[in-house]
């Protein structure tokens, strides 16, 4: 942690005026401040709350490669964090950052922290909520892996894919919904049967905006329009709610060029041999007699 000089001369006087911020940043865009002083404080255009009832835990601070790690603690409320938000998942990997502030001089102050939220728990009108260093990447498995599925995530920056091509994206309305994971819509036939499966539902308003699910089914039939998730969605959906469905990938080669036109852009190996090749030996009168590939 680098302290500026001017709060390090203040942390040597004796006589201190400081406190801590936080700050927490969700996927959705939405941005809170948090603050254990009795007033609020700003900085940086973030307005931290006094009243929220958030506290943290003793840092967890190790040189190397260690994680860092804390844990925030508060109060559910309905200003603040709402345990509708932390059962709908609003919360799952927020970004946090935490300062060490002269609440007389905010311009006065070291970041301390920076990482993630990890588990939440609530209980008793409370939550916990684990905060994970920025080290916590360095322990997920990265690298290439050698398969004949595409690697990519359709529309990301090696899939290279616009998911907003007209053809592969409907804007629809709630018209009946089923424990906010079955929907099904009057006509839609635009789009081929199982258009949409492994795709991606958005709701875009009411009390779920900003949540998403993985579509497992995709059905047209008698005029009606089945979608179905994987899971239910974590929060109330309502008819006339608005949803935003895209177009899924299953990941295989034909897919990849017949559906989306972007073999090119193929992250997979689909010529690899199988495991029944592998373990084959030569025979004369068969596919795998022995000689050069090239013969």
């Amino acid at each position: 942690m680098a302290i500026p000089s001017t709060l390090q001369a203040h942390l040597g006087s004796g006589a201190t005026t400081v406190c801590r911020c936080w700050a927490v940043a969700r996927r959705d865009g939405q941005v809170l401040g948090f603050t254990d002083h009795d007033s609020d404080i700003g900085f940086e255009g973030i307005a931290f709350k006094a009243n929220s009832g958030m506290t943290a835990r003793a840092l967890s601070q190790t040189s190397g490669l260690s994680v860092d790690n804390t844990e925030a603690l508060g109060a559910l409320s309905d200003a603040s964090v709402t345990e509708a938000d932390i059962l709908a998942g609003r919360f799952d990997g927020a970004v946090v950052r935490s300062w060490l502030v002269n609440w007389q001089s905010p311009e006065d102050r070291a970041l301390q922290f920076s990482g993630t939220f990890g588990e939440v728990a609530r209980s008793g009108g409370a939550f916990e909520a684990e905060l994970r260093g920025l080290t916590e990447a360095l322990n997920q498995p990265q690298g290439a892996i050698y398969q004949r599925p595409c690697t990519a995530i359709l529309g990301d920056n090696k899939c290279k894919f616009d998911l907003n091509t007209d053809g592969y994206v409907a804007n629809l309305s709630v018209e009946t919904v089923i424990e906010a994971r079955l929907f099904t819509f009057d006509g839609q036939d635009e789009f081929e049967p199982r258009w949409f499966e492994a795709g991606v539902l958005e709701v875009r308003s009411g009390p779920a905006k900003g949540l998403t699910g993985v579509i497992k089914n995709d059905r047209y039939a008698d005029g009606v329009r089945r979608v179905e998730l994987w899971e239910s969605l974590r929060a109330v959906v309502n008819v006339g709610d608005q949803l935003k469905l895209t177009a899924g990938c299953d990941k295989r080669a034909e897919t990849c060029r017949v559906k989306f036109s972007n073999f090119n852009n193929f992250r997979g190996f689909p010529h690899i041999p199988g495991e029944d090749w592998l373990i084959s030996y030569p025979v004369k009168d068969g596919p795998n007699d022995g000689g050069s590939l090239n013969g």
